[in-house]
């Protein structure tokens, strides 16, 4: 027998999240049933998140006992082979037998990407990105970043965030978060030269997150961005700790699990860095 751990990336688009469901595709589903068809499965596979129907992942942690005689690089090639062509595993090792993925973690962070594409209204503005709509929101209209970043310092630091987020199992909804910033860059939006596109990147690490947390946040700090909100509204927002007070989600599909990260020396053997 044999405890590992494993780093997985996903294309959540077509599942209902990660959590096995019975009457739904999921990530854990997918991952157990791939598994069983090369070696024995001894328990469930844990993960460090459990992200929503729709969310994509590049550094998800799992982990999971198996029964397995040959070397880990075939276990993971078998695993591969057995998997759909939208999650793969890319990285596995022997885990501490008191890891766990989530209750191990120190901090999550996510990434949400937003295209900004040409000016609503503007004749012949594309309405639409098909190359890159499956993993990122494409938003004709203008973005003011200067205020969208004066609204994400308002979350960074210890807040109930009871605005923004379930907690799962009746938790507290206290959460700290570490750092909460925009990037944006300028380029080219594929080969639509006639209209030149920012790509915005919001990115969040916290020591944990609530149910539809960041995408609400998200949600939230884009009404800030197109001028529906002030920057002072969101502080209304979090204080109140009102479910009633968030702006709707950011849809799903923009956002991606980018990195779980663990005790120094842990991090190192799960990451491989």
């Amino acid at each position: 027998m044999q405890y590992v751990s494993a780093l997985v990336a996903y294309d959540g688009s077509a599942y209902h999240g990660f959590q096995y469901q019975s009457n739904a595709p999921s990530i854990q589903c997918e991952l157990e049933a791939a598994l069983d068809r090369v070696t024995e499965r001894l328990g469930r596979v844990s993960a460090a998140g459990r992200t929503d129907a729709g969310v994509h992942a590049s550094g998800q942690v799992i982990a999971v006992q198996v029964q397995w005689r040959h070397s880990l690089s075939a276990l993971q090639r078998a695993w591969n082979v057995s998997l759909p062509e939208a999650i793969t595993v890319r990285r596995l090792q022997i885990a501490p037998e008191e890891f766990h993925p989530r209750y191990s973690a120190v901090s999550r962070t996510y990434r949400y990407t937003v295209w900004q594409g040409g000016s609503d209204g503007e004749v012949g503005s594309p309405r639409r990105s098909p190359l890159t709509d499956r993993f990122a929101l494409y938003e004709v209209r203008p973005l003011d970043l200067a205020a969208m970043q004066e609204a994400a310092a308002c979350l960074i630091g210890s807040h109930d965030f009871a605005t923004f987020g379930r907690s799962p199992k009746g938790e507290v909804t206290q959460r700290h978060v570490w750092a909460a910033e925009w990037q944006v860059v300028q380029e080219k939006l594929l080969s639509w030269e006639d209209y030149p596109s920012r790509r915005f990147v919001f990115t969040i690490t916290a020591n944990a997150f609530l149910r539809q947390m960041v995408r609400n946040l998200v949600g939230t700090l884009l009404a800030v961005g197109r001028g529906d909100w002030a920057v002072g509204d969101v502080k209304n927002a979090l204080a109140s700790c009102d479910r009633s007070r968030s702006a709707p989600p950011a849809p799903p599909h923009g956002l991606v699990l980018e990195k779980v990260t663990y005790p120094a020396g842990l991090d190192t053997l799960i990451h491989g860095k």
